[in-house]
């Protein structure tokens, strides 16, 4: 299984970028109970540990760390495995690479060490 990204780039304060993360392979269902599985975004800066930005449950359950809610959505579509995260009002704060992950059951956890399935992560650049 792979997760492709597209998406992210540079932009001012203040702008809007756009993320999108497409499972391709075959994912084992067997976690899953019928539903999707869980996906998120996690966001890499240097010398921190990866973050938790926003993830969606297989029930379509979002959550988002206190720093993006409200300017941030993530949302995805089943068919193929895709979720797309709609950056607004963006900061020089929300810098860094932006990694998709997937887990192999459909509820989430928070942290970067319970997710199974990694993207190659996308820079995003916010100039103030």
């Amino acid at each position: 299984v792979r997760l492709v990204e597209t998406g992210g780039g540079s932009v001012e304060a203040g702008g809007s970028l756009r993320l999108s993360c497409t499972a391709s392979g075959y994912i084992d269902a067997s976690g899953y109970s019928g539903r999707s599985p869980c996906m998120a975004w996690f966001r890499q800066v240097p010398g921190k540990e990866r973050e938790m930005v926003a993830r969606i449950n297989g029930n379509g359950d979002t959550l988002y760390s206190e720093s993006v809610k409200g300017r941030f959505t993530i949302s995805r579509d089943n068919d193929p495995i895709t979720v797309v995260l709609v950056m607004s009002s963006l900061k020089p704060e929300d810098t860094g690479v932006y990694l998709c992950a997937a887990r192999e059951v459909w509820f989430c956890a928070n942290t970067y060490r319970d997710f199974a399935l990694w993207g190659h992560g996308s820079q995003v650049t916010v100039s103030s």
